[in-house]
């Protein structure tokens, strides 16, 4: 198997982006957010629901992630959807599961 080489003045320009990136998934549960997320937009009841936590917690979750870029969100009515804003997580998250899972 031979693999792609790796730029290592190209990854030096972009080593603080990754490292933010993989530091915004080093947490299980941002991991488990982000997996429902990249299926399509969830409101904050169906995440809490799909990754059994608290509101507070799952809250903070959305709101670093969101302010980080990682994450768009909208409201209807009364409930805020949220959705995955950039299209690198997408594929590293499938990246992710086509490794893991």
């Amino acid at each position: 198997m031979s693999a792609k080489k790796i730029s290592i003045p190209k990854l030096e320009k972009k080593c603080d982006s990754v490292s933010a990136l993989l530091r915004a998934l080093s947490h299980p549960q941002r991991l488990m957010i982000l997996g429902h997320l990249i299926e399509g937009e969830k409101t904050v009841g169906e995440l809490q629901e799909l990754c059994d936590t608290s509101q507070s917690q799952l809250s903070q979750f959305l709101g670093r992630m969101t302010l980080e870029g990682l994450l768009g969100h909208k409201k209807m009515g009364r409930y805020h959807y949220y959705y995955v804003d950039d299209p690198k997580v997408v594929q590293l998250m499938r990246a992710i599961q086509t490794i893991y899972c």
